[in-house]
């Protein structure tokens, strides 16, 4: 691939530099709602602890300061290989990152709703997208089938203590509301159950500290 695809190598490796990864890439269609002119789309994202480090080795008080980290650290990679840069948060009008993601890689719908991988499991996330006017040689798109098909119990629709997720639809003022009491606080410590539950990419499981950091920053956003 290094030979076939010299660009997407030096990317990879810059983003892993920074803990992140290259999330897969595709050409998008007019529909596909990408930035003017872009012809190609490289997803950034993270899975597993690496990019909690990298984060905390270089993190400042500010009001949101994991955003601000991606910004700063894939502003200078955007730079530095002539890309525009699109981030997830940035909105109203939010960028279609779902729909970018179901086009670079394998990912699928798993039953509490959050996109799952067949290697990471639901132990990831999309940090960015690095959009290039030229359209870029791209290796084919991973195919693998979901985990969820293979899985006989799916104790992740039964494992949350308010049932946020049986009735097929995340109920967020639920889950929320659990978090904010002393019986939410394994949740709260550790992440979310359900979650916890998934058999698939257990090894990239968050630890305990990255964990809190994401329910703090969840529970902030809903209201009392």
């Amino acid at each position: 691939m290094r030979d076939r695809y010299p660009l997407l190598e030096e990317v990879r490796a810059a983003l892993d530099a920074e803990g992140l990864l290259l999330r897969g890439a595709f050409h998008p269609a007019p529909e596909d709602e990408a930035p003017q002119d872009a012809a190609t789309l490289l997803m950034v994202g993270n899975a597993g602890p690496a990019m909690w480090r990298a984060f905390r080795a270089r993190q400042k008080r500010e009001p949101d300061p994991l955003n601000a980290w991606s910004g700063r650290v894939l502003s200078a990679i955007a730079d530095r290989f002539g890309a525009t840069l699109v981030f997830p948060f940035d909105g109203p009008p939010y960028a279609p990152f779902i729909a970018w993601a179901r086009k670079a890689e394998a990912v699928s719908d798993s039953p509490i709703g959050m996109l799952i991988h067949p290697e990471f499991g639901l132990w990831h996330a999309w940090r960015g997208a690095l959009a290039f006017r030229e359209r870029l040689a791209l290796p084919a798109a991973d195919e693998a089938a979901s985990p969820c098909e293979s899985c006989a119990t799916q104790s992740c629709l039964t494992t949350c203590p308010v049932d946020a997720f049986r009735r097929g639809n995340y109920d967020v003022a639920a889950c929320a509301d659990h978090l904010r009491t002393e019986e939410g606080a394994d949740c709260m410590s550790e992440g979310c159950r359900a979650r916890r539950a998934c058999p698939a990419g257990a090894g990239y499981g968050y630890d305990p500290m990255q964990a809190h950091f994401h329910m703090r920053a969840f529970l902030k956003n809903q209201a009392p």
